[in-house]
């Protein structure tokens, strides 16, 4: 079985027009989002583009979240934040409900900037618990670029582990726009993942929360091109004083997982070499700014699997590891069990809702 955990969300334009609204008042009358049925939703181009990426890629099972340019979490004041990412939040559960076998939800997090992360904790738990989500994004910089968002390491997010712990659920760290940073919006990703990594393993969060899980994005940044900096660092005779996990940093970046959507075939094989094949997941972004072709292979940027099945040292257990046991053990609360009739590019899977949740075909 081949689970995706890096999937995002194609949506109606309902749902971005309703955020027009929501933008122009600040979010200050309440208005609701717009309804959409059941059979309307899985009509939608877009559901069909959602099925279309998972389909041509043969993956079975893939986790949806919001799209992080659209989570708004910088927005003023914190309540559109709010507001918008729980109406995203819905529609998401109402998406995966309707196609349980194929799609599980992440949920997205408030996280306005400026207020503490408590205030997202009550959406979490309402993903979890009411909608059936199986984990969550984290952006590390909500502010885009603003500096003023603390990092990894810092008390800041405890709440927030904590939170994870108990719910029995991973974290998975992806940053969103960068509105005021030097960067583009694509750097801004290598940039927040680099410090994200750094922060937690050179930081006594795992010695504080040994059951946290947390996945990285992009395959962890820069930090597998740059390990040999942050190996020396651990071992410099005045600088390691300082680090509380007492081991190598190799030790340290195993105790966070990283996902493969890296678009080369020796990038995902040096991420393997250096942290295991039980500390990588299978993700693609797929749609998403992977989705153009690449010229020398005929095929997407983001067609994954073709890249990692190419990888010639791993072993069958490492691809298990890979496309579906680390997933398994990171969301103990997937019930989707995949295997749901394969499409073909552009059909019309479904007749109606009802054949939907039945897995019925045309």
């Amino acid at each position: 079985m081949i689970i995706d955990v890096h999937g995002h969300l194609c949506a109606s334009p309902k749902l971005y027009a309703w955020y027009t609204l929501l933008l122009a008042s600040r979010a200050t009358y309440g208005t609701p989002p717009p309804p959409i049925s059941d059979d309307e939703m899985l009509a939608l181009p877009e559901t069909k583009r959602n099925l279309d990426a998972i389909d041509i890629a043969g993956t079975d099972v893939q986790f949806i979240s919001p799209r992080p340019f659209t989570l708004f979490q910088a927005e003023k004041p914190g309540r559109v934040a709010h507001r918008w990412i729980e109406g995203v939040n819905n529609y998401i559960g109402q998406f995966t409900r309707l196609l349980p076998d194929r799609f599980a939800g992440i949920a997205g997090l408030p996280q306005p900037v400026g207020e503490p992360i408590q205030t997202s904790l009550a959406e979490l738990e309402r993903c979890v618990k009411e909608l059936g989500f199986v984990g969550c994004l984290l952006n590390p910089d909500p502010g885009e670029g603003d500096n003023a968002t603390p990092t990894l390491d810092n008390e800041y997010w405890y709440p927030l582990y904590e939170k994870l712990c108990e719910l029995d659920i991973p974290a998975h760290v992806h940053s969103s726009g960068n509105q005021t940073g030097r960067g583009t919006y694509s750097t801004h990703f290598i940039d927040e993942e680099s410090l994200a990594v750094l922060a937690l393993a050179n930081s006594r969060v795992f010695l504080d929360f040994p059951k946290l899980k947390v996945i990285v994005s992009h395959g962890g940044g820069a930090v597998p091109y740059q390990v040999g900096r942050w190996r020396a660092e651990r071992m410099h005779p005045v600088m390691a004083k300082s680090f509380p996990l007492k081991e190598s940093f190799d030790e340290s970046i195993k105790r966070i997982y990283y996902d493969t959507v890296i678009h080369s075939k020796d990038s995902i094989a040096m991420l393997v070499k250096l942290v295991g094949s039980d500390r990588v997941v299978f993700g693609t972004e797929n749609p998403g700014s992977g989705t153009a072709l690449n010229p020398e292979t005929g095929r997407a940027f983001d067609d994954i699997k073709a890249l990692v099945d190419e990888i010639e040292f791993l072993t069958p257990e490492d691809r298990a590891n890979i496309y579906e046991n680390n997933a398994r053990r990171l969301f103990p609360r997937l019930k989707a069990k995949g295997g749901a009739p394969q499409r073909k590019a552009g059909d019309n899977k479904y007749l109606n809702a009802a054949d939907a949740r039945k897995g019925i075909g045309m």
